[in-house]
């Protein structure tokens, strides 16, 4: 409920300062990968993984024309894997796991706060022609969603769906 409370505040002193002054502080072109301990909080679509425990990578490619490649993906239930997210375009965008509600509640979000900092476990922003990686242990069997959540890029269809079976 902590961590909850915190994430909270950092987001309203994002909006307020990015009311005051102006300036966004998220969604330059820069990547918001830290080298920081990985907070564990079970969600409905796994849980953050450890990077020596992933058994396989699963790369994503995203571009400028709003489309992830691959845009679907499954994995086996209990399985922890490293999605090496590529941006081939020329504009930050991003990868944000979760359920379709969770998405969209974030990208309405993003759309009146677009530069609202904000890093979790399951999400990599990654800046034009770098990669990033995120880890994720897929422990809740179930289809979800990935997307982009950048202002304007979920809405113009930047979304993808994985499985995680049984």
């Amino acid at each position: 409920m902590m961590k909850r409370k915190i994430a909270i505040w950092r987001t309203v002193a994002a909006c307020a300062l990015f009311a005051f002054t102006g300036t966004a502080v998220a969604h330059g072109n820069e990547s918001h990968a830290s080298n920081a301990p990985v907070a564990k909080e079970q969600k409905d679509w796994g849980i953050a993984g450890e990077a020596a425990r992933s058994t396989r990578t699963i790369t994503l490619r995203m571009t400028d024309d709003m489309r992830f490649t691959p845009d679907r993906f499954s994995v086996k239930k209990g399985e922890t894997v490293t999605l090496r997210v590529e941006n081939k375009g020329r504009i930050m965008h991003e990868v944000v796991l979760g359920t379709p509600a969770t998405l969209q509640q974030h990208a309405d979000m993003m759309l009146k706060f677009p530069g609202m900092e904000h890093s979790e476990p399951y999400m990599t922003h990654v800046a034009p022609d770098k990669a990033e990686d995120l880890v994720w242990n897929f422990n809740r069997a179930g289809q979800f969603e990935f997307a982009c959540l950048i202002a304007g890029h979920f809405q113009a269809g930047m979304r993808g769906i994985f499985t995680v079976t049984e």
